[in-house]
């Protein structure tokens, strides 16, 4: 067994962890929308067509934060076409992921699901193809009060009180080819400033995201926010930026230390942050809108390599012919090995709570998520719900400082300490969360736990996902294949982490 030590001390604190680093994101992509969230004639549905059994998980789940409608799919989409009689609306293909695109959903389905689950809309504008005019047109349709055209034909449709969305975000990855309405960053700050300019006139309390860099192969990769953020910063409250973790030709060791090459990410843009804001004199902070991020392995497009990305003007599926309705593309199946890695992303998500406010686990339902359902049938859990569940249920109070004395290994991203962990002290319930990931193949870890400051605290809880196949996948006939189980806990400080494991450890 090897041994490593934990050291965390009360007096040094990282940040206060937003309940909004546990949301989410839902596209009109796949299933995600249609027997997904939306399947009217089911078993399950209420009388709007929204899936109970649905609904159920995701409150479960605890996502604070819905992200909508996309995602490449929101840079042709005109939000116009999913309103009013769903008889008049017109069915359109969708270039984003050649799929055609019925509008039996839309603006008013979505934000009055939001309301029934308990959640709060972050809606994307189209400032591909859009123009800055619909993008105030959109938030008057949903945030003002009435008595102009906008909002009466919101009452008139069926809702005569605002939604009052608060977070909206400027159009999705425009950075990339493979976007519709693709801009430099020079024409994209000029048509954010300019939407950002008209929507706030309509509801100056709303927050809104500016679309940043999300991948580091681009060539525009943080050049981009820096160019954008100098002109931007007094308009807007975030800066967007994507990240998607791949199991492909970079071995499972790489695999598993994903959570350093997130942390650098993050880190990234919240230098350009430092930069921009230094050079400017600026004086308020931004924060990062971490809006996609998730394990994604690309079973059925036609993709080797993030690195592809570059110069990419479209997707190709395996898994579906091009213009079907909702196909069941990017069905991840999940493995052991993917959520334990998921929760490693999670430690990287807490320990830079001082500057990452929002989190958007990308996607929700069906597309590369945590929860799948049956057309016309169940649903399940897939591998990566329980530690993002976990995470959510006990990740809030405020991320400590943690250092780890412990062996290392090497990776693509250096030498790396065999434990990752997070400390989160929660006054509330006089608790310190820790989030630990034990990379070791081959060997468990004690790892003994030396904390200052919080009291006399001692472990009362060991929560483990392990298990000997890391190929392990949960199915609608066996759900729980994957899953979180109780370890012993222990008499003293020191709590042994199983061979590549993550772990919750609740100590009060």
């Amino acid at each position: 067994m090897k041994s490593a030590k934990l050291f965390s001390d009360i007096h040094f604190p990282v940040g206060k962890i937003d309940d909004k680093m546990y949301s989410s994101f839902t596209e009109h992509l796949g299933r995600s929308i249609y027997s997904g969230i939306y399947e009217p004639g089911h078993p399950e549905a209420d009388d709007k067509g929204y899936r109970k059994d649905v609904a159920a998980l995701v409150k479960e789940l605890g996502v604070p934060v819905i992200r909508y409608p996309g995602g490449n799919f929101v840079s042709c989409y005109d939000w116009h076409d999913g309103i009013g009689p769903k008889e008049n609306r017109p069915k359109r293909l969708d270039y984003a992921w050649a799929t055609i695109e019925t509008n039996e959903f839309g603006i008013d389905e979505f934000c009055q699901w939001a309301e029934r689950v308990g959640v709060e809309p972050m809606i994307a504008v189209n400032l591909g193809t859009g123009n800055i005019k619909d993008a105030g047109d959109l938030v008057e349709y949903c945030n003002f009060p009435g008595g102009t055209y906008w909002s009466d034909l919101r009452a008139k449709n069926g809702h005569p009180e605002p939604y009052n969305v608060k977070y909206w975000c400027l159009g999705n990855e425009m950075e990339g080819s493979w976007q519709a309405g693709h801009l430099s960053a020079e024409d994209y700050t000029k048509k954010a400033l300019e939407a950002a300019k008209i929507m706030r006139w309509v509801d100056p309390s709303i927050k809104l995201v500016a679309c940043g860099s999300s991948y580091e192969m681009l060539p525009t990769y943080m050049e981009w926010d820096r160019v954008m953020m100098s002109e931007l910063w007094d308009q807007v409250d975030y800066l967007s930026t994507h990240n998607y973790t791949m199991n492909a030709g970079q071995g499972t060791t790489n695999f598993i230390a994903a959570y350093k090459q997130l942390d650098d990410h993050i880190k990234n843009s919240a230098k350009v942050l430092e930069y921009v804001k230094a050079k400017n004199h600026f004086t308020k902070d931004i924060k990062i809108c971490l809006d996609e991020w998730n394990v994604w392995n690309f079973q059925d497009i036609k993709l080797d390599s993030l690195d592809d990305l570059a110069g990419l003007t479209t997707f190709e599926m395996t898994s579906a012919e091009k213009w079907e309705i909702a196909p069941s593309i990017l069905q991840e199946k999940y493995s052991l090995l993917d959520a334990v890695v998921v929760g490693g992303l999670g430690i990287t998500l807490l320990n830079n709570a001082d500057s990452v406010e929002i989190a958007c686990l990308a996607q929700l339902i069906n597309v590369i998520a945590p929860i799948t359902t049956i057309r016309g049938g169940g649903v399940f859990r897939q591998a990566i719900y329980h530690p993002f569940h976990m995470l959510s249920k006990y990740g809030h109070g405020t991320t400590m400082k943690a250092v780890t004395d412990a062996e290392t290994y090497s990776c693509d991203f250096g030498e790396l300490p065999i434990v990752e962990s997070a400390v989160v002290y929660n006054e509330e319930a006089k608790e310190v969360r820790i989030f630990a990931l034990n990379t070791c193949q081959d060997d468990s870890t004690e790892l003994e736990l030396d904390l200052h400051g919080y009291g006399d605290l001692k472990v009362k809880k060991h929560l483990v996902l392990d298990g000997d196949n890391l190929e392990a996948r949960n199915t609608f006939e066996e759900q729980e294949n994957v899953t979180m189980r109780e370890a012993d806990v222990p008499e003293g400080n020191k709590v042994v982490l199983p061979k590549l494991s993550w772990n919750v450890i609740i100590l009060g």
